[in-house]
Formats: C-alpha cells, sequence, structure tokens
C-alpha cells in the first residue's frame, strides 16, 4: 500500500502493452488489483507495433510503457530517428524468445542429414550447409525480427554468427510485428523469425514452424522487456512512478507460482486473442518445438522475477551497447566511457531501490 506521506502526482495512466505472453505483470497487476492498491487507476492499451510503442511513448500519449530491453538506449541515443530520453527502473520480463524456422525449412535441413531431424537446440552450422546450397543457386534466406533494437535481433545475429553466417550478406532480416510473424511464415514470405511467445508456440501447432533454438540457449537470462517512461513525465511524476513499479513487483512476485501461471494464461487469452493451448507452454517451461519432435523442457522461458533480476543491470545494458555497434547500429567512436553515460542517464537503479524502500510490498 501508498505510504500516507507519499501524495500521487497523476492516478490515471495510460500504459502500452504488446500482445506477448511477457506483458503478463502489467495484465496481472491490473486484473488482481495490485494498481488499484496502490491508488492508480490504469488503463492498459494494445499496440500492434514496438514502433507505435516508441511513437506513442514519445508524443505523451502513453503515460509508461512495456518496451523490449534496448529500446529507452536506442531512444535515448536517437537511434530510431526520434530523440527522446527514455529511461528504465525496472526489467518486466528475462528471456521469452524463440528462433523459428518454416517447416519446409526443417525438412530440407533434415534431408542434409539423411532425412533426421537434428538434435535440437539446433547448431546453426546445419543452416549454414543449407545456405551454401541455397546460394549455388542464387537464393538467399529471409528472416524477420520485431524490432531492429532488439533482443530478438541480436539473438538471431548471434546464432547466425556461431556458424560464420554474415547477418548483413548471407541472409535477409527484416522488421515485422510480432503478431503477424506466423502469418508471413504461413504465406511463405519469410524462411524463420525470432519472437516472443507466444507466436512460436502458435507456429508449431499450426504446423507451420518449428522452435529449433530458444534465448535461453543463446544469452541465458537476457533482459527482454522493461517497464519505461520518459525522462520528463519521470520527473514529473515521481511518486507515480514509484508506485507502479511497486504495483508491478508485486504481480512479478505473483507469478512465481506454477498455478498461477495457468491461471495467468487464462487471463491473456483475452489481451492475446489466442487459445490457452498456445500460451499456456512458454509459461509453465515447456517449449513446444515441432509436429514431429518432443517439447523442450525450459523451465526459465518466461523469467518474471528472481532475486534481483526486476533492477536494470549496467552490465547488462553495456551488452546491449555493444551488440548495437557489433550490428553497424551504433558508431564504434562511442567509448565504454561515453557508453556508461548514457547507462547513468537510462537505467534508473535509484528509482528501483527507493521503491523497494516504500514497505513489504510482495
Amino acid at each position: 500500500m501508498l505510504p500516507k506521506n507519499i501524495k500521487l502526482e497523476q492516478t490515471e495512466l495510460n500504459v502500452g502493452i504488446v500482445a506477448l505472453t511477457d506483458c503478463a505483470p502489467l495484465v496481472m497487476a491490473k486484473h488482481l488489483g495490485y494498481f488499484d492498491q496502490w491508488g492508480l487507476d490504469v488503463n492498459l492499451h494494445i499496440q500492434h507495433s514496438w514502433a507505435t510503442v516508441r511513437d506513442r511513448l514519445h508524443a505523451g500519449l502513453l503515460d509508461a510503457a512495456q518496451m523490449l530491453a534496448p529500446m529507452p538506449l536506442a531512444s535515448t541515443l536517437g537511434l530510431n530517428g526520434s530523440k527522446c530520453e527514455v529511461i528504465t527502473a525496472f526489467n518486466l520480463s528475462m528471456n521469452g524468445n524463440g528462433i523459428t524456422i518454416s517447416t519446409a525449412l526443417l525438412n530440407k535441413i533434415a534431408a542434409l542429414n539423411n532425412g533426421v531431424i537434428p538434435e535440437l537446440p539446433l547448431n546453426s552450422n546445419w543452416l549454414a550447409k543449407f545456405i551454401a546450397e541455397e546460394k549455388k543457386q542464387g537464393k538467399k534466406l529471409k528472416f524477420a525480427a520485431v524490432y531492429p533494437f532488439s533482443c530478438h535481433y541480436y539473438q538471431l545475429r548471434d546464432w547466425l554468427f556461431e556458424a560464420d553466417i554474415d547477418a548483413d550478406n548471407d541472409v535477409d532480416i527484416i522488421i515485422i510485428p510480432p503478431t503477424n510473424m506466423t502469418d508471413a511464415l504461413e504465406n511463405n514470405d519469410i524462411d524463420g523469425f525470432c519472437v516472443g511467445t507466444p507466436w512460436n508456440a502458435k507456429a508449431v501447432r499450426a504446423g507451420t514452424g518449428a522452435t529449433v533454438i530458444t534465448s535461453c540457449d543463446i544469452w541465458d537470462e537476457a533482459p527482454e522487456k522493461v517497464l519505461a517512461v520518459t525522462s520528463k513525465w519521470q520527473q514529473q511524476n515521481p511518486n507515480t512512478f514509484l508506485a507502479l513499479l511497486a504495483a508491478t513487483r508485486q504481480a512479478c512476485e505473483w507469478l512465481k507460482s506454477s498455478a498461477n501461471r495457468f491461471e495467468t494464461a487464462i487471463v491473456l487469452q483475452d489481451y492475446l486473442n489466442e487459445s490457452i493451448e498456445v500460451i499456456a507452454p512458454s509459461l509453465i517451461g515447456s517449449c513446444l518445438t515441432s509436429q514431429k519432435t518432443p517439447a523442450r523442457d525450459i523451465p526459465a522461458y518466461n523469467r518474471f522475477i528472481s532475486n534481483d533480476a526486476n533492477m536494470p543491470k549496467k552490465l547488462q545494458g553495456m551488452t546491449i551497447l555493444k551488440k548495437m555497434q557489433q550490428a553497424g547500429q551504433l558508431d564504434s567512436s562511442y567509448t565504454n566511457e561515453d557508453l556508461n553515460k548514457v547507462l547513468n542517464k537510462v537505467y534508473r537503479q535509484d528509482i528501483y531501490t527507493q521503491m523497494t524502500q516504500l514497505g513489504d510490498i510482495a
């Protein structure tokens, strides 16, 4: 509950989310009344794409938003064409992504292995062999990620790099909103994608895709989504932001329980417009792979809290900034000192610490 000596500057909030499993902390904070307990009337607005989330937050049409972990950094640096100081003081989720390739591509890879599907998680060397065959015919595979400044994009590139596949020249990578990924795969517009749950599971259930590797296999405990606001909004509403963080952290604590996660899957059906058969697996630590291969046990597939995992870590932020440089998105002339200055602006650990001192919020 909000301490009596703290007054909220704003009580009605518009918060943006994207239709993904890891919007769960915000959805459940509303569903369970945690926002109400902290004196907040929160309206959740589902956004179609991450670019829309960015634009609406920058413009002040959203007070706060679920964002991809690299987005506040990209906004503050002006890398996405619209410079705006955006901060975060809370990791909403870790892990949660998977790389899904078309069933047709999986079968072609199996053909290179005497008709046997290689062991999962799939070593990208198998993909390299197929890419080499395609090159002889002047063909190139096309993959999709959800946003240029996303862990999805970097995880896809890292997976390809492990087999010396040049993500800039050997394949094409395009940007598609999460909810459009499965249609693009079914329509043969792409050969694979990296996306968050539940969209990998949807492709597997439909028989159009196979989830061959998860973000846990590529970069375990990677920060995935954060709760973000503009620096200007936080300065105008410091107490409101603390209350928003506290209520969200309560929901993350609640999401520890397996029984609670099944209830979450039921609630998320209305937000994601998908069935529980598609939503539930990742929440209970199961990664559907394909209709020919068994599900994989990935206990941390969707992680919402673990020790101090909700505090944004500057080491994680530095890793993201370095990946931006490796991808050619951020000039290599930025020194570690320059990057640390950006991290100090964006990753507000001081605010997170303030929130934890409000009292017993679990």
